[in-house]
């Protein structure tokens, strides 16, 4: 992928650092890991997205470290990332490099200019002596940190309880949501009494912070419930919440783009609200796909059942990928629907 705005950016400003030991974070294009090599020396990288780490493991030879470890962040004297969407992902990231690169280290942390806001300098500052603003290009800007404060701020992940639904949601920063219960979720939580109570093979794609899984694993008491991601910030939150409520021992998640290594035929169960933005952007591409690969990882008469905007054409593209489809219950924002895939 060519770099955009900001990764033209980073690069530029990355270029008064020259020859600092370098981590990357969150290359969505591959830009960054494969553009800094002549200006500094990048040792490790990491992306929180799967579809975005194997983008940017295309450009370098370097294999990417676990999302936030700190082994991808020892050592470091600059660490150059695009802004997160979330101040509390923010607050993770800014948390993570304060406590575990060196201690002269800088933060490159670019954006769209039209993305920016005064709250992000006041998250860093939690966490860094100075923080600065680079001048304008491309339609984007760096903010600039150093002098890292670590064990600023509070630990990750945190928790809160929903007492509507008597669940504790744990999060890291990077997760939709949050500590929160979607609205579109609960709308789907209300009608978990008529889930098909034989079933075993349970899979939650998309499962964000785990509160579906979690609810899912604690109404259907015999089944084996599985989260599926593209996002390691919801694979370990969707764990976080499950040990929270007691489930850990019948919880898993994965980190995969879609129900990838999931056999066809094998599942009795999948339940879903699907993604519907990628970053700042909204982004319903990848729905189709998910609905045709729940299509094809259903047992015959296995069921999927999912919460989706009331006013998106999701009905014929369900009935088309998945087979009969009918409305389970609406709201004038939501509508969830069971999808049987044919006998």
């Amino acid at each position: 992928m060519s770099p955009d705005g900001v990764d033209r950016l980073l690069l530029a400003e990355a270029e008064a650092y020259a020859g600092r030991p370098t981590a990357v974070l969150d290359d969505v294009s591959g830009a960054l890991v494969g553009g800094l090599g002549g200006s500094s020396e990048v040792r490790a990288w990491c992306s929180d997205s799967l579809v975005d780490e194997r983008t940017a493991a295309a450009e370098t030879s370097l294999e990417p470290g676990g999302w936030l470890d700190p082994t991808v962040l020892a050592g470091a004297r600059l660490v150059v990332t695009r802004l997160p969407k979330s101040l509390a992902a923010l607050d993770e990231l800014a948390g993570a490099v304060a406590a575990h690169a060196e201690p002269d280290v800088v933060l490159l942390a670019g954006g769209l200019v039209r993305h920016l806001n005064r709250s992000m300098n006041e998250v860093l500052a939690d966490h860094f002596g100075e923080v600065r603003a680079s001048l304008g290009r491309h339609k984007a800007r760096a903010l600039v940190a150093s002098g890292p404060r670590a064990g600023a701020g509070r630990p990750w992940p945190r928790e809160e309880h929903d007492d509507a639904e008597d669940l504790t949601v744990a999060a890291y920063g990077g997760v939709f949501a949050g500590t929160g219960v979607d609205v579109g979720t609960r709308v789907l939580l209300g009608v978990l009494d008529r889930l098909p109570a034989g079933a075993t093979e349970v899979v939650d794609l998309g499962s964000g912070n785990g509160s579906l899984t979690a609810a899912v694993a604690r109404a259907l008491p015999r089944a084996r419930v599985r989260g599926f991601d593209v996002s390691a910030a919801a694979v370990r939150s969707t764990l976080a919440t499950a040990a929270a409520n007691g489930l850990g021992d019948r919880v898993e998640a994965v980190r995969g783009d879609g129900l990838e290594g999931v056999a066809a035929g094998s599942l009795d169960l999948v339940v879903c609200n699907p993604p519907f933005h990628r970053g700042t952007a909204l982004d319903r591409t990848t729905t189709p796909g998910l609905f045709a690969d729940v299509g094809r990882a259903l047992r015959p008469g296995g069921e999927l059942w999912t919460v989706w905007n009331s006013h998106l054409p999701y009905l014929p593209m369900l009935r088309a990928r998945v087979g009969s489809t009918s409305v389970v219950t609406q709201t004038p924002r939501f509508t969830v629907t069971r999808s049987r895939r044919p006998a």
